[in-house]
């Protein structure tokens, strides 16, 4: 079995090893048909970011079910997602279902090994169907698509309301699919990456390149006043706050990125906000339960026929590809979108 190896900082290496033992007693041996490449496993593999060397990277993943357990609920050849989070469930916030939340968990392709290799074993419990006709590249990309669902799901949107993403990478992207499927007239992307704006753009959002114009001044002047809703999907301190300076009156923002450095506030700003009466919301991950009315199940069924995710796909490559590809996102000498790993060979 083939497995993208991180052997050390900034060390990948393709080995071959033995299928994984059954991490449980209702495991499964699933064949991973596509993983993604989050943005976490940049820093990750090249800044010291592992938790443990070795350890293959990896928590974006779909994959066909090779050998079920005894137990399990899927048969031989079933196309499924993989939730990557393992639960402890002593743990009283998993009582209700949120296990993102949660302090003492596991997690494939950070806190244990996950599928930057050709097979996975795999509890019931974090193995979701796909519906049928759903591309497996596509179901690998549930997890950041049910991340954006969350965020987008946080504030109070009517139909009619105007929304801005600020950030149109992936996530960025889903956010302002999920925004317009909720009924916003417009949603503006926000995002200095000419080739990520056209996409945006070929997507029928409108687009603003935040190098050219300020991208406050253009999201209220293209909003009559700002906003109604706001996501802010890149995670830095300057984002941030042009999150908060795009809202309009009674606005609400949704802080989404994971921020890199400290963020503050300008006394005129905050003095600014208050006035509006803007609510912030905050968000983590995605939500599994209660199953069959989740997040999860939700953005699989949207993948049949409402979420476009075809055009963010900038590569689809094989984990023999994977040293150098991920360098290369590293150092940036690559333009990337996203990057998946679809053969498993």
């Amino acid at each position: 079995m083939k497995a993208l190896t991180l052997l050390a900082n900034g060390r990948l290496e393709v080995l071959n090893s033995s299928p994984p033992e059954p991490l449980s007693p209702d495991s499964s041996l699933v064949r991973v048909c596509a993983a993604g490449v989050c943005g976490s496993d940049i820093p990750r593999g090249f800044q010291n970011g592992a938790y443990h060397y070795p350890l293959v990277m990896g928590h974006e993943l779909s994959g066909i079910v090779e050998e079920p357990s005894s137990e399990s609920s899927f048969a031989k050849g079933a196309l499924v997602t993989i939730f990557p989070l393992l639960p402890d469930m002593s743990e009283s916030v998993n009582q209700i279902g949120e296990y993102a939340l949660s302090k003492n968990y596991d997690y494939f392709g950070s806190r244990r090994d996950g599928g930057f290799q050709e097979y996975l074993s795999v509890p019931e419990f974090n193995l979701l169907p796909v519906p049928e006709g759903v591309d497996p590249a596509h179901a690998s990309m549930t997890e950041p698509c049910a991340v954006a669902y969350h965020a987008v799901d946080k504030p109070d949107i009517s139909s009619g309301m105007s929304a801005a993403v600020i950030g149109g990478g992936p996530i960025g992207n889903m956010a302002a699919q999920w925004l317009r499927m909720r009924g916003c007239r417009s949603v503006i992307v926000s995002e200095p990456d000419e080739k990520k704006r056209n996409i945006a753009e070929n997507m029928g959002f409108s687009v603003i390149d935040p190098i050219a114009d300020n991208p406050v001044e253009a999201i209220r002047d293209i909003t009559g006043g700002g906003a109604d809703v706001v996501i802010e999907a890149c995670g830095l301190p300057l984002t941030f706050r042009q999150a908060l300076g795009s809202a309009g009156l009674f606005g609400q923002v949704v802080f989404m990125g994971n921020i890199h450095g400290d963020f503050t506030l300008p006394e005129p700003e905050f003095s600014a906000m208050l006035r509006r009466e803007i609510t912030i919301h905050t968000t983590w991950n995605s939500k599994v339960a209660p199953r069959g009315r989740d997040e999860w199940t939700r953005v699989l069924a949207a993948m049949q026929n409402e979420l476009n995710l075809e055009p963010l796909i900038s590569h689809r490559i094989g984990l023999d590809e994977g040293p150098e590809v991920l360098e290369s996102m590293f150092k940036k000498t690559l333009w990337y979108n996203k990057v998946i790993f679809t053969d498993g060979n």
